[in-house]
């Protein structure tokens, strides 16, 4: 069974925001009003944060990419009443919409920040429902959301490997994310795989995770600046 994670190399990321971009719009990830931001309740399952190393003169500013980073002993799973987050066979941490009843047990759970509340209702008016990915489910009020690796591009690669008698081929499941990256900061694979791109950078003496003291086992890694 494939453990898939990723790995993001500091150095090339540009900071172009074209994952998040490409991340809204393959989720669905409804758009809030400039008096919602203010109110600090937008919705973005991928954000990019400046890591910021040094004291002036000598600092040294990273863009750093950051999603669910898909942990092995996620905190949010232990702690949601009616299982609507959980880790499903293949590891990753999903999220079950309909199940969710809003009590965010989950979002305070997680070191990251990185699980959203629907605060409000989202609507899509005109043709901007057109837009929307037929593949992933539009979310209503009440209920907490976040990044699963495009998990539905795993489905749709399963359906096509079994109609074709065959496995899925590695190249076949990509998130958005890495797809929009220009740079290929973002790397995606099979973490088991020991001949993959993902594993032998994930192996890399560069390579980090983020609080990994608190023992939650990322399947995201980071690469250091050189």
């Amino acid at each position: 069974m494939p453990r898939w994670g990723m790995v993001i190399d500091l150095d090339k990321c540009t900071g172009c925001q074209a994952c998040v971009v490409a991340c809204a719009a393959e989720t669905n990830a409804p758009l809030g009003s400039p008096d919602i931001a203010a109110m600090g309740r937008i919705i973005r399952w991928l954000q990019i944060l400046p890591k910021i190393e040094g004291e002036y003169p000598y600092i040294t500013a990273d863009m750093m990419p950051i999603m669910c980073q898909q942990c092995e002993a996620p905190a949010c799973t232990y702690v949601c009443p009616v299982a609507a987050t959980y880790r499903n066979h293949e590891g990753t941490v999903a999220q079950i919409y309909w199940r969710c009843i809003g009590c965010r047990y989950c979002v305070n759970a997680c070191p990251y920040t990185l699980k959203w509340f629907n605060w409000w209702k989202p609507e899509w008016p005109g043709e901007t429902a057109q837009a929307t990915n037929p593949d992933v489910e539009l979310r209503d009020k009440g209920v907490t959301e976040k990044c699963c690796f495009c998990h539905h591009r795993l489905q749709t690669a399963k359906e096509k490997a079994r109609a074709e008698g065959r496995t899925v081929r590695p190249d076949e499941y990509i998130p958005a994310c890495v797809e929009a990256c220009a740079t290929r900061c973002i790397v995606f694979g099979d973490l088991d795989d020991p001949d993959s791109e993902v594993s032998r950078l994930a192996r890399s003496p560069r390579a980090f995770h983020l609080l990994e003291e608190l023992g939650t086992k990322p399947k995201v890694t980071y690469l250091k600046s050189r």
